[in-house]
């Protein structure tokens, strides 16, 4: 059977946008469906990376979406059924709301994709292809013995490394505003970690990329993990919390086994807005503090913060540079809490009538889908963008180099910043119109 897996993307992130390669990594999802499935004709679509062709030729067309990209996905997911083509649809915002998702697929998977994905695919070749399939509700199935994803399928040249690799799925803290919990629970699944050892030796070069949203979610797991890395002698990047501060004995087994850049999310240099998110590990006081503790490790950190919570203000977006500045933030992120829908945070702004945007497309955590509430939506986005261009000018970027303590990372520093300085220059360019605009994909309704 002829399957194509396909991973739409929103305008800012396509792969003519301004998302640059120096920022892109290879993503694991459909990598890893593809592996699940040997015996099948498999070719994979990362619109990062390169166009989805419209004339491809598959029996099944199966396509991943978050909430950003579901506008896009249902266009393409109805004109490959125009053409006669079976589709399947998965992901976080399918698994939100799988009723609306159902509109445009004959299937749809429900919760972590590669638990149903060889089944659903059996079916279609039976053609007895069932709407939904679901990753059972409450259970904590194994990731022992999967396969290695079959990157081999990627446009490598469109990526910084190939060399991502999955240990743990899932989270253990619920931040209203996350839609990971909201789809798929608190659960906390580990690999074994003879299986993530076993993967990384088969990388070539000297970085590893784990993209799980939370790699301390399982401490003595991490511990584990991070010890068995140590021989291998690789420099790694991935997500924690800023919790990792008062693990001195975590930090230290990170620094051994090689640990360069750490993202972490800041969200809000507020602390009434971290106790409103339900993140209260973070401490607004601390972040000078943590950043010197990371950087006396030799560890890089890409800070994410959110704008436009209820304890916002206009001086939150200049507030919140300085602070990237002082603190010495190696690549700050910036974005606009957004309410995916299933989260509390929607269902709050929804009973106080704030939802102002309908259009799944806007919800790309940077741009206003509601009303916030000390400032006007014009108000929001212009901060933001002043944000970005503040910390991304050759000043600032010079300015929050901390060249005493990490000086021997300078390379990936400025590379790193390099591609976000692109982003930053680019950002007001991707106005709604851009951002809602699908017209290159036929209409066929």
């Amino acid at each position: 059977m002829r399957v194509a897996l396909l991973s739409p993307a929103g305008a800012m992130h396509r792969y003519n946008g301004m998302f640059h390669k120096n920022l892109h990594y290879a993503p694991i999802t459909l990598a890893l469906l593809a592996a699940l499935i040997p015996d099948e004709e498999v070719v994979i679509y990362d619109e990062t990376a390169e166009p989805i062709p419209l004339d491809l030729e598959a029996d099944v067309v199966a396509i991943t979406s978050i909430t950003g990209t579901a506008v896009r996905c249902y266009k393409y997911a109805d004109y490959f059924r125009s053409r006669g083509i079976k589709v399947l649809i998965g992901g976080v915002h399918p698994t939100l709301l799988p009723e609306e998702a159902k509109e445009h697929a004959d299937a749809v998977m429900v919760g972590l994709g590669d638990r149903t994905f060889k089944q659903a695919i059996e079916d279609a070749k039976k053609g007895e292809l069932k709407e939904f399939y679901r990753d059972e509700a409450g259970v904590c199935p194994s990731i022992a013995g999967r396969p290695i994803p079959r990157k081999d399928l990627l446009k490598k040249d469109r990526y910084i490394t190939l060399n991502t690799v999955e240990c743990v799925r899932g989270c253990n803290h619920s931040c209203t505003f996350c839609a990971y919990p909201a789809a798929f629970g608190q659960r906390v699944l580990t690999r074994p970690v003879e299986d993530v050892i076993a993967e990384i030796k088969t990388f070539k070069g000297k970085f590893v990329i784990f993209p799980d949203v939370n790699l301390i979610a399982d401490v003595s797991y991490a511990k584990e993990l991070f010890t068995a890395m140590i021989p291998l002698k690789k420099w790694w990047f991935g997500l924690t919390t800023t919790a990792i501060g008062h693990n001195d004995e975590l930090l230290k087994i990170f620094k051994k086994s090689g640990c360069k850049g750490l993202l972490l999310g800041f969200e809000s240099v507020n602390q009434e807005t971290q106790t409103d998110i339900n993140k209260n590990v973070n401490k607004v006081n601390d972040y000078k503090w943590l950043m010197d503790k990371l950087h006396d490790h030799g560890i890089l950190v890409m800070g994410c913060f959110a704008f436009g919570s209820d304890e916002d203000g206009k001086d939150v977006f200049d507030r919140t540079s300085q602070l990237c500045l002082d603190s010495m933030i190696d690549l700050p992120r910036f974005s606009i809490i957004t309410p995916f829908p299933g989260t509390p945070f929607y269902t709050e702004l929804e009973k106080e009538g704030r939802i102002t945007e309908r259009n799944w497309a806007l919800y790309d955590v940077e741009h206003v889908v509601y009303r916030p509430k000390q400032m006007t939506k014009e108000e929001l986005l212009e901060g933001i963008d002043r944000a970005w261009k503040t910390c991304y000018s050759w000043k600032a970027i010079f300015k929050r180099f901390d060249f005493r303590r990490i000086k021997r990372w300078a390379f990936i520093y400025f590379i790193a910043n390099i591609g976000y300085r692109q982003y930053a220059r680019k950002f007001e360019q991707y106005d709604e119109s851009v951002m809602t605009d699908n017209t290159d994909i036929p209409d066929v309704n």
